[in-house]
């Protein structure tokens, strides 16, 4: 890695990300790992690795991308990673390094991602499938690309996140676990009812649901970074879909079949989904349950740093837009502003 000029740059891009994805859809896999460079790399040195990732994955959910340890995960990747792959390491040790090193730097991008940097996100997600590649963990590239899908619907290319979903399902199909592919067909989903087709967002859904029961509740052989995709996270993206579909009834409905989720461990997504299913009731035009749930949100959200988890606040404060006059909208607006730090 360059670090120089891999931390320079200027906004997010989505033909940024054509080139690094045909070359892994191309080929995933390079040939060889090994490296006969500085000091020698062993396993307790991918434990330390694999240790940061699992540390800034449980901050990053329970506070947001911007809290300080979860954002660690850039320094370790900085001055601790990149000396390694500097180093000297046989094939198997050079893959692994590679794999945990691509983790890192996915991780790096989220946090990114999530307090808005999105040019700083795109690089280190660029970085990220280059390293899977060398690694030659087709799961982890299959799992990065859609990473990378979800950031292209999020900031408005959703058809673009289709082809990238789509791409990296096919070339991880039969490769990568059933939960692995059900995420990218979930990503899918989302992306499709982002451009309003609500035909093929139902179809990805409900393949992403077939996967996912087919992967049980505890498949030994998943990697870790995948364990968070249970059904009930299905169920939850779900009601997202039809949000978005402004469809409340299948919304609300699916949202009924999400366990729920504790806002101690899983912090951000409690508070997106309140404001999600908020804004379905909205839809439905019942403005008392939806503000008692956009409150609830903002409750939540105020204790975390995490740029896009405002964006559904946002969202929530649009569809609020009938009943602008009523003094309890007025008073919520008012809220967001003061603790969110919202504009109109």
């Amino acid at each position: 890695m360059n670090r120089r000029d891999f931390l320079t740059g200027s906004g997010f891009a989505v033909s940024a990300f054509t080139i690094p994805v045909t070359r892994w859809l191309v080929s995933p896999t390079d040939e060889a790992a090994d490296l006969a460079g500085g000091k020698q790399v062993g396993r307790a040195d991918l434990d330390e690795l694999r240790e940061a990732a699992d540390e800034a994955r449980r901050w990053d959910s329970k506070y947001g991308g911007g809290n300080w340890k979860a954002n660690s995960v850039t320094v370790c990747l900085q001055e601790r990673a990149a000396r390694l792959l500097l180093g000297s390491f046989s094939d198997d040790v050079g893959r692994d390094l590679f794999s945990v090193t691509s983790e890192l730097s996915r991780l790096a991008g989220w946090t990114a991602f999530d307090v808005g940097q999105h040019d700083v996100a795109q690089r280190h997600f660029i970085q990220a499938l280059r390293l899977a590649r060398a690694g030659g963990d087709v799961p982890l590239g299959c799992y990065v690309l859609t990473t990378m899908a979800m950031q292209s619907l999020l900031r408005g290319f959703p058809s673009e996140a289709v082809d990238m979903a789509q791409g990296a399902f096919e070339r991880a199909n039969g490769r990568a676990a059933p939960r692995v592919l059900a995420f990218t067909k979930l990503i899918e989903a989302r992306a499709h009812a982002r451009e309003n087709n609500a035909r093929a967002a139902s179809r990805a859904l409900a393949a992403s649901e077939a996967l996912i029961s087919r992967a049980g509740q505890n498949s030994g052989d998943e990697p870790a970074w995948i364990d968070f995709y249970q059904p009930a996270r299905l169920s939850a993206d779900a009601a997202e879909v039809f949000r978005d579909l402004k469809n409340p009834k299948a919304s609300l409905a699916w949202n009924q079949r999400a366990a729920a989720m504790p806002s101690g461990v899983f912090t951000r997504s409690v508070g997106m989904r309140l404001a999600i299913v908020g804004t379905a009731h909205l839809q439905a035009r019942d403005l008392d349950q939806g503000l008692d749930l956009g409150n609830r949100s903002v409750d939540i959200l105020a204790r975390v740093q995490s740029s896009r988890a405002k964006d559904y606040v946002r969202e929530f404060n649009t569809a609020l837009a009938p009943w602008r006059r009523e003094p309890a909208v007025r008073d919520f607006i008012h809220r967001t502003r003061t603790e969110l730090g919202l504009t109109a």
